[in-house]
């Protein structure tokens, strides 16, 4: 069990942690160096890369938690019985993964399609998605610190 809740963490912690990388650093970082003209080649670049890596960290959440679950004597055919912070955090992941997967697959690419233009060509609806865009990586990054908070309180429980 040592092993798979080290593996449950490193999961954790690549997945928050390159969040926390490209909106902390990155993103800030493309806006005001000499790379800023270069931002709609280079963003979509390192968030592609990070998207595998992130997926993957995603699989191994998923695969380890239900097996650190039980070994904590949890019975998981039973979800009322669940601890509170359990199903919060659960609850949290389901809307993360959902709220992260819209931005991935959907919001990422046609907002990566549209940079590649120029602003003259672009639509009203398309000025404003890559507008509220970010919005939907922000609010990922919400949810993952509150899934965090949640598996602290869970492991002290």
């Amino acid at each position: 069990m040592l092993f798979l809740t080290w593996l449950h963490l490193i999961g954790a912690m690549i997945w928050i942690g390159g969040m926390l990388f490209l909106s902390l650093v990155l993103v800030p970082a493309l806006k005001s160096s000499p790379l800023a003209p270069h931002r709609a080649i280079v963003f979509p670049a390192v968030a592609r890369h990070f998207r595998l890596v992130g997926w993957g960290a995603v699989a191994v959440l998923l695969s380890t938690g239900p097996v650190l679950a039980l070994s904590r004597g949890i019975d998981l055919s039973d979800p009322p019985a669940w601890p509170l912070v359990l199903r919060v955090k659960l609850g949290l992941v389901l809307l993360l993964v959902s709220v992260t997967a819209v931005h991935d697959f959907v919001l990422g690419p046609r907002v990566s399609r549209i940079v590649r233009k120029p602003e003259a060509e672009r639509s009203a609806a398309e000025v404003q998605l890559v507008r509220w865009a970010p919005l939907a990586a922000r609010s990922g990054l919400l949810l993952a610190l509150a899934v965090l908070y949640c598996a602290v309180q869970l492991a002290r429980s």
